[in-house]
């Protein structure tokens, strides 16, 4: 199970911190993504992360502003959000893949297990 907090209603400019909790999975053993949702897109890949915590991968659209970390005692994924701009806004979820693998899928295909999102709205 996959739960997300920590989205809201913030400006442009402004900064969140998304988490997500994880239980029922081998943890520290999983690759994790953050994907996004915004009205009438498709879900798209934002970061990931390796199980170790020793690589991470960003979307270009976050690349420099977003930061990914995790804390496998805590069963915990981050996803530090900074200099938000209203085309962030969108539904974050957290994913993770069923198999152990040591690379980190970019692609839909590649997850399994999924939260329900958590919603960030950035006004302009």
């Amino acid at each position: 199970q996959l739960v997300e907090s920590g989205g809201g209603l913030v400006q442009a400019g402004d900064s969140l911190r998304l988490s997500c909790a994880a239980s029922g999975l081998p943890f520290s053993d999983s690759a994790m993504g953050w994907f996004r949702q915004a009205p009438g897109k498709e879900r798209e890949f934002v970061s990931g992360i390796t199980a170790s915590g020793d690589s991470t991968y960003y979307a270009d659209s976050v690349k420099g502003r977003f930061t990914i970390s995790r804390d496998n005692a805590k069963n915990m994924v981050y996803l530090q959000m900074n200099s938000l701009k209203p085309e962030d806004t969108a539904v974050y979820s957290c994913a993770a893949p069923r198999r152990i693998r040591t690379d980190v899928p970019t692609t839909l295909r590649g997850y399994d297990f999924w939260g329900q999102g958590t919603q960030v709205t950035v006004s302009s």
